[in-house]
C-alpha cells in the first residue's frame, strides 16, 4: 500500500463490548401472564447468520400507549416496569426478547394501526441502522388494515414482517439482502 492510501476494512462493530455490557432482552418476567417471546435470526445476502449484529425493539405497552413523553394519550394507561425497549446481540445465532404483545397504536393518518414492534438491526458492513416492522400472526384482519403494513404492494414483501408461531414463541427472522429479503422503511 503506497502513501496516502487507507485500508478498506473496518474495524467492529463492537457491540458486544460496548453496547451489549447489559441484558436488555427481557421487557418482562419469563414468568409474567403474558409474556411472549421472540426469537429469530439475522442472515446476511448469502444465507449465512450474522453473529455480530445487535437488534433493538421499540413498542407500545399493551393498551397501545409509548413509554414516550410525546404519547399524550393520558386516558391509556403507563405501566412503571414497561418501557417497551429491549436490545439483544446475536453472538449466539439468534436474538431473543421476553416482551407483552403491544396494543394498537394510532398511525400518521389516525387510523388505528395492528399491534407492531418496531425493530432496528445494526451489523457490520451497514452504515446506518435498518428499520422494520414486526406483526403479529394472530391480528389478520389488523394487519389487513394497517396502514403502514397495506402499503407494502407485494404480499410475499409484506408476508416477511409476520412472525411465525411456533407454539412456545413467535419467529422473526431477517434477511438483509437476497432471495426473501425483509421489507425495511426510510427514516
Amino acid at each position: 500500500m503506497g502513501a496516502g492510501y487507507t485500508p478498506s476494512q473496518t474495524i467492529g462493530p463492537f457491540f458486544h463490548d460496548a453496547l451489549l455490557d447489559r441484558d436488555r432482552s427481557e421487557l418482562v418476567a419469563r414468568d409474567h401472564r403474558s409474556a411472549t417471546q421472540i426469537r429469530g435470526a439475522i442472515y446476511d445476502g448469502a444465507g449465512e447468520v450474522v453473529t455480530d449484529a445487535m437488534v433493538e425493539i421499540w413498542q407500545a405497552n399493551p393498551a397501545g400507549r409509548y413509554d414516550d413523553p410525546e404519547d399524550d394519550r393520558g386516558d391509556l394507561p403507563l405501566d412503571e416496569d414497561f418501557t417497551g425497549f429491549g436490545r439483544s446481540g446475536t453472538e449466539t445465532g439468534e436474538f431473543s426478547f421476553v416482551t407483552l404483545k403491544p396494543g394498537p397504536v394510532p398511525g400518521p393518518d389516525g387510523r388505528p394501526q395492528a399491534p407492531h414492534v418496531m425493530v432496528s438491526i445494526f451489523a457490520r458492513g451497514l452504515l446506518r441502522r435498518l428499520v422494520t416492522r414486526l406483526y403479529f400472526p394472530d391480528e389478520p384482519d389488523a394487519n389487513a388494515a394497517d396502514p403502514i403494513l397495506s402499503s407494502i404492494e407485494d404480499p410475499a414483501l409484506r408476508d416477511t414482517l409476520i412472525a411465525r408461531d411456533e407454539g412456545d414463541a413467535l419467529r422473526f427472522d431477517v434477511r438483509l439482502q437476497g432471495e426473501n429479503q425483509t421489507a425495511f422503511f426510510e427514516l
